[in-house]
């Protein structure tokens, strides 16, 4: 079994009386705004199938215990990836330290780290025979250090209970402190992802408590840091130009970042931001030949995509380019199409 870091007492948070949790996100200073983009355009739209095997994987979660953003973030896509047991972990509770006005994660005092949840999701991915896997977590800024050493016992349990796999991490900011990014990726992620979410002129009002500097910093340091394929995300339809998306898209590349994910913001409910544009098909498709052009080795971009949206894909498309893009563990793509991947 992987050896297991002690996390620090800092770290072992009491459980807040569930008085003091929100029932949803909370968004104090966001006052009720109207969609001003109009009803939902036909490509928006997604037929619902539901397979036998979308109820298996969610048998699955609810069995471990396990959280997972698919369903805390309301995900689109959820009945596409979980019928095919592409899912994506969310460790660290489910109360996010946060309160972003397109999120629909629940805002609030997290209680007690569990210290058992780097085994449960372990054991888990060891019974599901998949290729990939992608964990992410809610914000922990109660904890001394962000939650960088559950993070660090997650990714060393995995390596430990399924060698081969490749793993993929979507992490907070830690709030600006690259020591905690340097505890994450010296665990041994294959891709490191980090999403900028959106343009900086939208920070304030779509991440209040995050900085676009600081996400670019984050993003920058972890290239640096070793061999981690570096990857990001951004939602369009918030009140940004297609000036201002191509700008942000050429800062992440000169900060290393390799893959980008763009999708349309979807409002979550009427207490979150509006959505002020439905972005077309032939936009995303003009910003995916842009990026290209910059120097991204993949740009997935489409109204429903999202941050973890086809990550196994990806992987093996990037595998097969570039040998070694993900620290050897290239070869576990050799038979995506007889495995799943929980992204």
């Amino acid at each position: 079994m992987a050896e297991k870091i002690p996390l620090p007492l800092a770290n072992r948070q009491p459980e807040a009386p569930q008085s003091e949790r929100n029932s949803g996100p909370a968004r104090p200073n966001l006052k009720f705004q109207p969609d001003e983009a109009g009803p939902r355009p036909r490509w928006i739209r997604k037929r619902l199938t539901l397979k036998k095997e979308f109820f298996e994987t969610q048998e699955l979660v609810k069995k471990a215990g396990l959280n997972t953003i698919c369903e805390s973030g309301q995900c689109p896509n959820i009945t596409e990836c979980w019928s095919r047991k592409s899912l994506t972990f969310m460790i660290l509770g489910n109360i996010c330290t946060r309160s972003c006005g397109f999120c629909d994660v629940m805002t609030g005092r997290p209680g007690l780290v569990d210290e058992d949840e780097p085994r449960r999701v372990a054991e888990t991915l060891a019974g599901l025979n998949l290729n990939y896997v992608v964990i992410t977590s809610v914000d922990r800024d109660d904890l001394a250090d962000g939650g960088a050493l559950a993070w660090a016992n997650t990714i060393r349990a995995i390596k430990e209970s399924c060698p081969g796999l490749g793993l993929e991490v979507l992490t907070p900011d830690f709030k600006g402190d690259l020591e905690n990014v340097d505890v994450v990726m010296d665990a041994g992620p294959d891709c490191f992802s980090h999403n900028i979410e959106t343009v900086g002129a939208l920070h304030r009002e779509v991440r209040p408590q995050a900085r676009y500097e600081r996400s670019l910093a984050v993003l920058k340091h972890a290239r640096e840091h070793g061999t981690a394929l570096i990857k990001s995300g951004m939602m369009l339809g918030l009140g940004e130009t297609n000036a201002q998306i191509l700008e942000t898209m050429e800062d992440l590349v000169a900060h290393g970042v390799e893959v980008l994910n763009l999708g349309q913001y979807l409002r979550p409910s009427a207490r979150h931001l509006p959505v002020r544009r439905w972005v077309k098909p032939e936009d995303f498709e003009m910003f995916k030949e842009e990026g290209e052009k910059m120097g991204f080795k993949h740009i997935e971009s489409g109204p429903l995509v999202r941050s973890s949206y086809r990550a196994d894909l990806q992987a093996e498309e990037i595998a097969q380019k570039d040998q070694g893009a993900f620290g050897g563990c290239g070869s576990s793509f050799a038979n995506t199409s007889d495995k799943g991947a929980a992204s």
